[in-house]
């Protein structure tokens, strides 16, 4: 058995989102300065790192991401391997999507892009076709190795709006960089925070 983590851990002065909080951890109590025991606290957006978009990220009664169904967060996928494309669109998924693929995690040179200080607005996206046919195929949790699934300023944020209004769970912030191409258990866990549009995740491959 292989396990790998997928996540980004999350760190002071890492990039985000444009107009996204930063990430801090500020010491409350430390041992150091005669406390009993360190205790920090912790600050940051919901849309952080490695993080999962649920529905109420975009929807009016969309489901919050305590209300993520289990069995969309576990199940087998696939880390499909889309390095020196410049996008992902309809194409190139019915060429290397496999068939009756439910969870997708999408390799692409965005990989090193998520350890650099400064967001970078030229990453690898999913095209509105390319959204189009993870619906089509059956998808239920398709994942992105930058800050994004979508292209960057997109009017309207038609390829969030396609998924999550089928049920799409869209990851966000993985770190596929030293994960190989294939056919994995996915395990995609969220902070539950009841009522939030989103929440860090730790995402864990199992093969």
């Amino acid at each position: 058995m292989e396990l790998y983590d997928a996540s980004v851990p999350l760190r002071t002065g890492m990039v985000t989102f444009p107009g996204d909080p930063p990430f801090t951890m500020s010491p409350m109590f430390e041992r150091n300065r005669g406390d009993a025991f360190d205790l920090a606290l912790l600050s940051m957006g919901t849309h952080i790192g490695t993080h999962v978009d649920p529905p109420a990220h975009y929807l009016d009664g969309g489901a919050t991401v305590d209300q993520i169904p289990l069995d969309t967060l576990v199940g087998e996928g696939f880390v499909l391997d889309m390095r020196g494309k410049r996008v992902i669109d309809a194409g190139a998924l019915k060429k290397d999507l496999p068939i009756g693929c439910r969870r997708v995690l999408f390799k692409t040179d965005n990989g090193p892009l998520l350890f650099q200080r400064d967001f970078r607005e030229d990453y690898v996206y999913l095209t509105e076709d390319g959204a189009d046919t993870l619906v089509e195929r059956g998808v239920c949790l398709a994942g992105m190795d930058y800050l994004s699934i979508e292209k960057y300023k997109n009017e309207g944020a038609p390829v969030h709006r396609t998924l999550l209004r089928a049920g799409v769970l869209i990851v966000e912030g993985l770190n596929l960089i030293e994960i190989p191409a294939g056919r994995y258990e996915i395990f995609c866990l969220p902070i539950s925070i009841k009522g939030a549009d989103g929440a860090p995740a730790r995402v864990i491959l199992r093969r």
